[in-house]
């Protein structure tokens, strides 16, 4: 499917071909950091397919709760999350495309859920949790 989405101010663009099937939810504990959240959602985009305007800012993890280096993407402007990859040259490029700035982010339903030994536990009983449709 074809996705494409903008930060929050505009000033980073990406366009892709992703799997909406693929769609997958972390909650490890790196995720949950860089979100400020319980998780992150996220898309696999193959590098051949991943297009972005706008020069992000880049932070290297030098060992993920993977064990493996990850290099986050973010807007410089408002510090909107972009991406992820793994570095290197000669790596065939993949980025983990943060389904929160995707306009298409309502398609994408999470079909896995990965790190979940490091999920809150209350992530389960957001169900139970009252709902107001806006802030009062």
């Amino acid at each position: 499917m074809k996705i494409d989405g903008v930060c929050h101010c505009g000033f980073i663009k990406v366009e892709g071909e992703a799997d909406p099937g693929k769609t997958q939810i972390c909650h490890c504990t790196d995720c949950q950091t860089g979100t400020g959240s319980a998780f992150r959602v996220s898309i696999p985009v193959p590098g051949a397919a991943f297009k972005m305007t706008g020069q992000p800012s880049l932070y290297l993890k030098t060992t993920a709760d993977s064990g493996k280096p990850r290099l986050q993407a973010f807007c410089p402007k408002c510090g909107s999350p972009i991406y992820s990859t793994t570095p290197g040259d000669g790596v065939q490029p993949s980025y983990t495309v943060r389904v929160g700035i995707l306009r298409q982010r309502d398609q994408l339903i999470p079909r896995r859920q990965n790190w979940f030994r490091s999920a809150r536990s209350w992530v389960t009983e957001l169900a139970s949790v009252p709902k107001i449709e806006k802030q009062a």
